[in-house]
């Protein structure tokens, strides 16, 4: 790389306020609250791939807080008040999307959600149906979040599927056109975004943090935020966050397609919707968990044979389509489900392990990290 000009130096890498490493979801939030809060900041995201590179602009284009079964399971494993400051998180999540654009901008479709349970005990499932809704009456606003909705199995023509249980809070959205979107908004507001430059480490050094990269000059500033999610122990192996890939695929167009919506299937294992009249399904993770326990970002049979036999047995049996889609992202999950926001010291913070749910959780997480990193507390 030739030297770096005056112009560069004084602009594109200047020692900055706040250096965010990852232009995902949470690392676009994260800057655009830090400029609300103090729009002097000179900050910079540091992204190492062309376009964002885990799981922003690769996951299913949910906007979901959790399905029935999902929610259950997390209560008997979590606790009453850590599953609800969850979901709260995630549906308040949600809300400030849809303040922050236009539905056209992000591809914002609210269908409802829906939960096929194969089998089950019917009198059980009214059971969890009544808590749920009892839990979640004062974070939703509706005495019924959740309610069976058995009657609509036979008109979207699902197979191997006793239990319809609906949501008519969740929706869909265009995960590119909201990252998108976000990075127009940040560089709106003074944010610089560097692109395919990866961060290998950093140091302190006269009270300033340098980071190294692969361009031959290393980067400064005064505060780092580590925003890379699955890919956070890279920079900071202490976390308790590690990888897991989640694959989709996507088929042809399917001549009258019954449904519209997001679904869900195994607590959350299985997840597809309409992508206008093609079906997007992801998932099957459950099928292989240790060897999906990689950031490797490519195709794996069992999990892509999986997906097309659910595809084919469930979700559109007797239909005639063809895969014309595959892809990977990489998710961080850890041992819980709520996402690490702190400050690792008093120069370094992070904000990572969204547990497959960074569309719903990012915009909180951003706000809320970005009090900590302004001495605003949580």
């Amino acid at each position: 790389m030739p030297s770096l000009s005056v112009w560069e130096k004084e602009s594109f890498f200047a020692p900055a306020d706040i250096i965010i490493t990852g232009s995902g979801l949470v690392g676009l939030w994260s800057a655009y609250y830090l400029k609300k809060r103090e729009p002097s900041l000179n900050i910079t995201i540091v992204e190492r791939g062309i376009i964002p590179t885990g799981a922003s602009t690769r996951n299913a284009g949910f906007a979901c807080f959790g399905s029935l079964t999902e929610l259950i399971a997390d209560l008997g494993s979590s606790g009453e008040e850590r599953t609800l400051q969850l979901v709260e998180m995630r549906f308040k999540g949600l809300k400030r999307i849809k303040k922050t654009f236009g539905s056209k901008e992000i591809g914002w479709e609210k269908q409802g959600g829906y939960e096929l349970i194969a089998n089950g005990d019917a009198d059980e499932i009214r059971s969890h149906i009544d808590l749920l809704n009892r839990l979640l009456k004062n974070i939703t606003g509706k005495q019924k979040t959740f309610h069976l909705q058995n009657g609509l199995i036979s008109r979207f023509a699902f197979g191997g599927t006793q239990f319809l249980v609906g949501n008519p809070s969740e929706a869909q959205l265009h995960s590119g056109l909201l990252c998108q979107a976000l990075l127009r908004l940040v560089q709106s507001m003074g944010v610089t975004v560097l692109n395919n430059i990866e961060i290998a480490g950093f140091e302190r050094m006269g009270g300033r943090l340098l980071l190294h990269t692969s361009l031959p000059f290393p980067l400064s500033a005064s505060l780092l935020l580590v925003a890379t999610n699955a890919f956070a122990r890279q920079l900071l192996p202490q976390l308790d966050v590690k990888p897991a890939r989640g694959q989709v695929i996507v088929t042809s167009p399917v001549d009258g397609l019954p449904f519209r919506g997001t679904f869900h299937y195994d607590e959350g294992f299985y997840y597809f919707r309409d992508l206008g009249n093609r079906v997007l399904l992801g998932g099957a993770r459950n099928l292989a968990m240790e060897e999906e326990n990689t950031d490797e970002m490519i195709l794996s049979e069992k999990i892509q044979s999986g997906l097309e036999r659910f595809l084919r047995e469930v979700v559109l049996p007797g239909r005639t389509y063809s895969i014309e889609h595959r892809w990977s992202g990489i998710m961080g999950l850890g041992a819980g489900k709520m996402p690490i926001l702190k400050a690792v010291n008093d120069q370094v913070f992070c904000a990572v392990r969204m547990s497959g749910m960074g569309v719903a959780l990012a915009p909180v997480a951003g706000e809320k990290i970005a009090r900590m990193m302004t001495g605003a507390g949580t």
